[in-house]
C-alpha cells in the first residue's frame, strides 16, 4: 500500500499532473454548463444584460479574445518557468529542479491558462445560427470571463512567486522547510515515538539458523529509491524468512549486485524472489521520500557553489550552515530506526542498513568544511553551530560525533588561517568543547 502512495507522490510531482486535471475538469465543466445554457432560458432584464451576452458575433469576439489571450499568456508562463529553472540550475544547483517542479502554483497557473483556452474553444464551438433560431450559452461565456478574471490575478502572484522564487535565500528556506519535514516524518522526536530497543544481536548466529541463502540480484542500474518494509516485513514472516540489505534508499545499485540476501529454510524458487524484488524501488533519479541525504545534499551543493572561487559568498554558505543545524538540534534527540526489524512475535526478520546521526552529520557538514579553507568566517561559524549542536545532544555516542567534527574543524583552522585574530575567535568558540 505504501508503496502506491510513493508512486501517488511522485505522479503529483511530475509537471503534467496538476495541468492535466485542470484541463479535464475544464472540458467536464464545457460539455455540462453548455448543456444548463441549453435547458434554462434566462431573461435578461435591468442588470442580467449587462452581465449575460446574448448577441452572437459578440460572444463570438469574447470567447476568441480570451482562447487567443489565454492560450499566449500560457506560452510566456512556460517560458518564464523554464527560464527560473534554468537560472536556478546554474547558480544554485541542477537538483534543485524538482523543488522547482513540486511547487503547485507553477502546476496550477499553467493548468488554468490552457484550460481556459480549451474550455473557451469547446463553449464556441456550440454557438450555433440556423433558420430557427440562434443558441447563445450565456451562462457559459460568463463563467468564461469569470476565469479570465481569475487567471489575471493569477499572473500577478505567478510573476511574484518567479521573482522570489529564484533568491538565494528563498531557495534554502524552502528546501530547508521540506527538509524539516522530512526529518521529523522519518525521525520521530523520543517523547513522540516507542524507544527503540537497545539489544545486540549476533547476525551469524541469526543466519546460522536457516539452511539456505539466496541473493536478490538488482534488475537494473540506478538509485534505490524506495523500499517497501512493511510489505516485506508481512511476506518474510509468512514464509519464516530473513533478510540482509545490503543498500538503503539513496544508494546507487549497479545491475546484477546483490542487493539484499535471503535466509530460508527451504530453496526459494523464481516466482518468490520476484515478489521480494517488487518490494525494492529503483528508478534513474534519487528521490527524497526515504532518502534524507537527498535534501541534505540540496542544501549542501548551494553551500559548496557559494564557496566556490567563482562565487566567493561566505554569507550564503552561513545560512546554508544555519538550516542545516536546525535539523541536526532536533535530530540530536530524535529516535533513530534500529537496524533489525522484527514481526508481530518479536523475531526479527530484515537487517537494513540505517542511517545514524554520526552519518547525518558527516553528510552535513563535511563537504563544506572541506571547501572552507581559508575562509575564517565559514570556519568560525562551523564551529558555533557544533557547539550549538552539542549541547542539544544528550547522547555519549552523538556528543563523540560532534567532538569529531570539532576537532577536524580547529584543525583546519589551525592549518589555513595565517590571521592570529581568527585564530583567537576560533579557540574561543570552541571553549564549550574544552579544547
Amino acid at each position: 500500500m505504501k508503496k502506491n502512495v510513493f508512486f501517488w507522490n511522485e505522479l503529483k510531482g511530475t509537471f503534467w499532473f496538476i495541468p492535466s486535471m485542470i484541463l479535464v475538469t475544464s472540458v467536464v465543466l464545457a460539455f455540462v454548463l453548455i448543456y444548463v445554457d441549453q435547458k434554462v432560458m434566462i431573461v435578461e432584464k435591468g442588470v442580467l444584460q449587462l452581465v449575460f451576452v446574448n448577441d452572437i458575433a459578440s460572444a463570438r469576439t469574447i470567447l476568441s479574445t480570451i482562447a487567443g489571450a489565454m492560450i499566449s499568456v500560457a506560452g510566456t508562463v512556460f517560458s518564464v518557468t523554464l527560464v527560473a529553472l534554468t537560472l536556478a540550475s546554474n547558480q544554485l544547483g541542477p537538483r534543485l529542479i524538482q523543488t522547482f517542479m513540486y511547487v503547485r502554483l507553477n502546476q496550477v497557473v499553467l493548468g488554468l491558462y490552457v484550460s481556459t483556452f480549451l474550455y473557451s474553444l469547446l463553449v464556441l464551438n456550440s454557438i450555433e445560427q440556423t433558420q430557427d433560431g440562434s443558441f447563445v450559452p450565456s451562462i457559459s461565456i460568463l463563467v468564461a470571463i469569470a476565469f479570465t478574471v481569475v487567471n489575471i490575478l493569477m499572473l500577478i502572484v505567478f510573476i511574484h512567486r518567479i521573482a522570489t522564487s529564484i533568491q538565494a535565500d528563498k531557495v534554502i528556506a524552502d528546501v530547508s522547510t521540506a527538509l524539516s519535514n522530512q526529518v521529523r516524518k522519518l525521525f520521530p522526536n523520543s517523547d513522540e515515538a516507542e524507544p527503540s530497543s537497545n539489544e545486540s544481536y549476533d547476525l551469524d548466529v541469526m543466519k546460522s539458523h536457516y539452511k539456505y541463502k539466496t541473493s536478490l540480484l538488482a534488475a537494473k542500474s540506478g538509485y534505490l529509491q524506495y523500499v517497501e518494509y512493511d510489505s516485506l516485513l508481512c511476506e518474510l514472516e509468512a514464509d519464516d524468512e530473513l533478510m540482509e540489505l545490503h543498500y538503503r534508499p539513496g544508494g546507487y545499485v549497479i545491475e546484477g549486485v546483490e542487493l539484499a540476501t535471503l535466509y530460508s529454510d527451504k530453496q526459494v524458487s523464481k516466482d518468490e524472489i520476484g515478489v521480494l524484488l517488487q518490494k525494492f524501488v529503483v528508478g534513474a533519479v534519487k528521490n527524497a521520500q526515504q532518502d534524507l541525504e537527498f535534501s541534505i545534499h540540496q542544501i549542501v551543493e548551494i553551500a559548496l557553489r557559494a564557496l566556490s572561487s567563482g562565487v566567493n559568498d561566505p554569507n550564503t554558505a552561513i545560512t546554508c550552515i544555519n538550516n542545516l543545524t536546525a535539523s541536526m538540534c532536533y535530530l540530536s534527540s530524535a529516535e533513530f530506526p534500529s537496524a533489525y526489524m522484527k514481526d508481530e512475535k518479536e523475531k526479527v526478520r530484515i537487517v537494513a542498513d540505517t542511517l545514524d546521526f554520526e552519518g547525518i552529520l558527516d553528510a552535513s557538514f563535511n563537504q563544506i568544511r572541506q571547501c572552507s579553507s581559508h575562509n575564517a568566517a565559514v570556519i568560525i561559524r562551523l564551529m558555533e553551530v557544533l557547539c550549538i549542536i552539542y549541547e542539544f545532544c544528550s547522547s555519549k555516542h552523538h556528543r563523540q560525533a560532534v567532538k569529531k567534527h570539532v576537532d577536524m574543524t580547529l584543525r583546519l583552522g589551525k592549518e589555513t588561517l595565517s590571521e592570529k585574530n581568527d585564530l583567537q575567535d576560533l579557540h574561543a568558540r570552541a571553549k564549550c568543547f574544552d579544547i
